[in-house]
């Protein structure tokens, strides 16, 4: 994918020339002034810190984790697994109405900028639920979860890495769209491993590790 590597041309280093004092005082005002100015632009980080509290939090919020039903937690996600989905939604292959109109019009360089931030927030845990999950629940989806390979790649903590997403904690509603946009076809991957990988299991258990997975706590 171009936009995970890219080169950037440098101009080849000036030959130093002799001043007089007058000019070196101009030129070192200029060069003061610039600096200031450059100051005063966010750069890095802090500009898509910005852009990401401007434009994202209202949905995800401020620290990547929001009530809004539906809405990915993205607290704890990795940078590579975001900029990946940001690539998909601005390429029209994954079909979020709000999340397309957001990303079509990013620059490769704001997609690594704003997955580059996102990939900074540290992992959130889920609100204490009213009552404690279900242990018969928990357990049959523990069982799927092993019984499938997901701890295969999310890892028997579910946090993930790299290019495959944190789901430990994650929604319960979202994760139990996705396996069933995965399984349906609808939801497309960068690859076909989730396709898959839940090609074999039946519908009526990916309810179950969708409660497994949010409720997870990794105790």
């Amino acid at each position: 994918m171009a936009l995970l590597g890219s080169t950037v041309a440098l101009p080849a280093n000036a030959q130093a020339k002799k001043v007089t004092v007058g000019t070196s005082a101009t030129s070192a005002a200029r060069a003061a002034g610039a600096a200031g100015a450059a100051a005063s632009v966010p750069s890095g980080n802090a500009l898509y810190a910005e852009r990401f509290r401007n434009v994202c939090a209202a949905c995800h919020g401020a620290d990547g984790r929001s009530d809004m039903a539906g809405t990915p937690v993205l607290a704890g996600q990795y940078s590579l697994y975001t900029i990946t989905q940001l690539f998909l939604f601005r390429e029209g292959r994954r079909t979020n109405e709000a999340m397309v109109a957001l990303a079509k019009p990013m620059t490769d360089t704001d997609l690594r900028g704003f997955s580059d931030f996102i990939g900074t927030l540290a992992p959130m845990p889920a609100p204490p639920p009213a009552a404690p999950p279900d242990a018969a629940r928990m357990s049959k989806g523990q069982a799927l979860a092993q019984q499938n390979k997901c701890v295969f790649c999310h890892g028997t903590a579910l946090e993930g890495g790299q290019g495959v997403p944190r789901i430990g904690g994650q929604k319960e509603e979202y994760v139990r769209a996705t396996l069933r946009g995965f399984k349906s076809g609808e939801r497309p991957g960068y690859t076909r491993a989730m396709t898959e990988a839940l090609s074999q299991v039946p519908v009526d258990d990916l309810d179950a590790l969708a409660y497994y997975v949010a409720n997870f706590t990794g105790k």
